[in-house]
């Protein structure tokens, strides 16, 4: 306890291969049983060993036109652990509604933010400027949202760094090195003021550390939610070695419904840091692409 209060302090990952939404053939079931989640996680190990093969340097390019895989799984972190919180193993992060599926009103993918909104435009081409493409592509935000909030396991560096005051509480997220620093004051929101990673006040309600998030950056979305968004955290140390992260989101443009899912925090071994993530350093590949871009654009107009 840190002033009456759970210490959360500490180094924490929360990788896991269990999906945000649940596989639509499980329908309403929200658990595995010990021998099904054994068995789901010697499937991933197994994919994991087989992806991970050395590549054959003398294969042939490919034929189909994608080389979005620049490396194989070698360089991913296996992440090859169903969540496990009281004492169930989940078959999905989203746990309300209980088909494990994001509400989305019309029943699909939602494009209020400003990107897709940039995109819609006529004659606006995916590659057309910076602002176009992916925040993770920029270097400005993880891809995945594992900046947060919410905060999901992505492909690797799925760690995060807690420390905690009497007046804040910092979460440094390992990829991208992105510092959420969040004031221990409920009524912190009095004005508006747009941010990466939203604008967020936190309040302890009994042992769970709430966190209430507005006001993001226009240019940052979860899958196409609007400016409505309102995202609820809350933090709950189950054990010294244990966070359940729970989070629920709401936003009347893009749900039918708030809708809400849990992840495991578990607590890295002793002894193991965190490194700073220097996205930009040596990074070629934005400059690149957009170069390719403007390559094809002049090979169009010559035509």
């Amino acid at each position: 306890m840190q002033d009456g209060k759970p210490d959360l302090q500490g180094y924490w990952s929360n990788s896991s291969q269990t999906p945000l939404v649940r596989p639509k053939e499980l329908g309403e079931k929200g658990f595995l049983t010990e021998e099904e989640a054994a068995d789901v996680e010697q499937g991933w190990r197994d994919r994991y060993n087989i992806a991970s093969a050395p590549a054959d340097p003398e294969r042939a390019p490919p034929t189909d036109g994608n080389a979005d895989l620049g490396y194989n799984s070698f360089w991913w972190d296996p992440r090859t652990d169903a969540i496990q919180l009281d004492g169930q193993y989940r078959t999905s992060i989203i746990v309300d509604p209980p088909n494990g599926q994001i509400p989305y009103l019309s029943g699909e993918r939602q494009r209020n933010d400003l990107r897709s909104i940039w995109r819609d435009r006529p004659g606006v081409e995916a590659f057309d400027a910076p602002e176009l493409r992916p925040l993770a592509e920029r270097c400005l935000l993880t891809f995945g949202s594992g900046s947060g909030p919410p905060m999901l396991p992505i492909l690797y560096n799925s760690n995060y760094q807690i420390v905690q005051t009497q007046d804040y509480v910092m979460i440094l997220v390992e990829m991208v090195h992105d510092a959420r620093i969040i004031p221990l004051d409920k009524n912190n929101h009095a004005t508006d003021f747009e941010k990466w990673m939203g604008d967020s006040v936190a309040y302890w309600e009994g042992d769970t550390l709430v966190v209430k998030t507005r006001d993001f950056h226009p240019q940052q979305s979860f899958r196409g939610s609007s400016e409505e968004l309102l995202i609820t955290e809350r933090f709950s140390l189950q054990d010294d070695d244990k966070i359940k992260y729970a989070f629920t989101l709401q936003d009347p443009l893009s749900y039918t419904q708030p809708w809400t899912g849990e992840i495991a925090m578990n607590r890295k071994p002793a002894g193991e840091v965190m490194y700073e993530y220097a996205c930009h350093e040596g990074n070629y590949a934005f400059p690149g692409i957009l170069g390719g871009a403007r390559r094809q654009e002049q090979e169009q107009a010559s035509l």
